[in-house]
């Protein structure tokens, strides 16, 4: 009897809590890819900010991200989508795609952490 190699499905990474220091941690961890992104983005709006008014924005933004990025499979299929809108010569099909983008982005607000 052949026994066939058991696929293997890479384990999406759970979400993190809910702060700036644990999203990082998880970006260090997970998709260093967007580390520095993060780290400028930080800088520039969060860092020398005497108001915490733009936290939330911007970890609305990092989760999204974050979110995106710890799957490959999500991650690969976001990405298509972007290059095909920006190659669409008809406006009806590039808005389509932009859309499903918008809906992946937005259905990544509601993940919880450990989710």
């Amino acid at each position: 009897m052949t026994t066939h190699a058991a696929e293997t499905h890479p384990v999406i990474p759970p979400m993190p809590e809910r702060t700036p220091k644990a999203l990082r941690e998880a970006i260090a961890q997970h998709a260093p890819q967007l580390l520095p992104d993060f780290d400028e983005h930080w800088k520039w709006a969060i860092a020398d900010a005497y108001d915490l008014g733009p936290v939330p924005a911007f970890m609305a933004r990092w989760w999204c991200e974050y979110a995106i990025a710890r799957d490959p499979k999500l991650d690969a299929h976001v990405t298509e989508l972007q290059h095909r809108a920006a190659e669409a010569t008809d406006i009806a099909e590039a808005k389509a795609l932009i859309d499903q983008v918008a809906k992946i982005r937005y259905g990544t607000r509601k993940l919880e952490p450990g989710e």
